[in-house]
């Protein structure tokens, strides 16, 4: 299916190499524009978009935000916590009347996985998957895809070694999902307690120790440990994750001399990654902010039907 022709962007697992290759393809322009004195074109202008956060969100809701307000489209963010939800309306109905006051498309984030392709199929609006519990995030993992392919020039038959909380991480099976349309080995490490079953059956190699995952490889992906995992005890102690899974400086002499290091943010400092290394040339985790940007405004673009000329005026 062609990307502009796709009602809804759900997860990377269904979706196309093409289609990948366009949205990052069509962020390179749109990262132009985020670097620009005036960072306004009027490709969406009469488009109105809404976001609809759940779970609590910095980047991700701002991001979309910024990257629609950068288009020119009307931007609204339904606070949760203030809105009727509160009062017991339901999710239907929250939907209806968002599709009603005339939005075109929702950026929608929830705990529950499987909630976007819910409220997909239950509105004519178009329907953007922010994050839905421990199924998929797929903009991150093409703004991290975009990060990859900036700084090696490629994507292709990469080793990428995704470090961290597995089992809950909707980053993670996001990225393993869009890497292995591109020919990647892919790599996750962590704790056997918090490593899904199975997991190879996603086409990825698992790995328990740090410095076996991280050997030779071009992109190291940290994910955020969840503090709160720590309280059901699925790992000793913070102490004890980072001794044996924190992705420090010394430890990088294992992978490539120009291997790239990527977070989701945010950060947890001295646990799942040392400070020396985040705020070093080699982690991206700034850029990956602006990238991003980039990456949501491609998407609405894309799916809200811009006009690519007005971009580069």
């Amino acid at each position: 299916m062609n990307l502009e022709q796709r009602k809804d962007l759900l997860g990377l697992r269904d979706m196309s190499r093409e289609e990948i290759e366009l949205i990052l393809d069509t962020a390179i322009p749109m990262k132009d524009v985020i670097g620009r004195d005036i960072k306004k074109v009027p490709t969406l202008r009469g488009k109105a978009m809404v976001t609809v956060f759940y779970e609590n969100s910095t980047r991700t809701r701002t991001s979309f935000e910024l990257a629609g307000k950068y288009l020119s489209a009307d931007t609204v963010n339904l606070a949760v916590s203030t809105s009727s939800v509160q009062k017991g309306e339901s999710l239907r109905d929250t939907i209806k009347t968002m599709e009603v006051m005339g939005f075109d498309l929702m950026v929608i984030r929830h705990a529950m996985s499987g909630t976007p392709h819910y409220v997909a199929r239950n509105t004519r609006m178009r329907v953007i998957n922010a994050g839905d519990g421990t199924n998929e995030h797929p903009t991150q993992a093409l703004l991290d895809m975009y990060t990859i392919k900036e700084k090696k020039g490629t994507l292709e038959n990469l080793k990428v070694a995704i470090v961290g909380d597995i089992l809950h991480s909707r980053v993670a099976r996001s990225n393993i999902y869009g890497l292995n349309k591109f020919g990647c080995e892919v790599r996750v490490v962590g704790p056997s307690t918090l490593m899904p079953p199975e997991i190879e059956k996603l086409g990825v190699k698992s790995y328990y120790s740090l410095d076996e995952a991280i050997s030779g490889v071009d992109v190291i992906n940290v994910l955020r440990i969840q503090k709160e995992r720590q309280q059901s005890g699925l790992f000793p102690s913070l102490d004890e994750y980072a001794r044996l899974f924190m992705v420090g400086s010394k430890r990088l002499a294992k992978a490539k001399d120009d291997v790239l290091v990527l977070h989701p943010g945010p950060v947890n400092r001295g646990v799942e990654i040392s400070s020396e290394l985040a705020d070093s040339s080699q982690a991206l985790i700034n850029e990956q902010v602006t990238n991003g940007v980039a990456v949501r405004m491609a998407l609405l673009f894309l799916m809200m039907g811009g006009v690519r000329d007005e971009i580069n005026n």
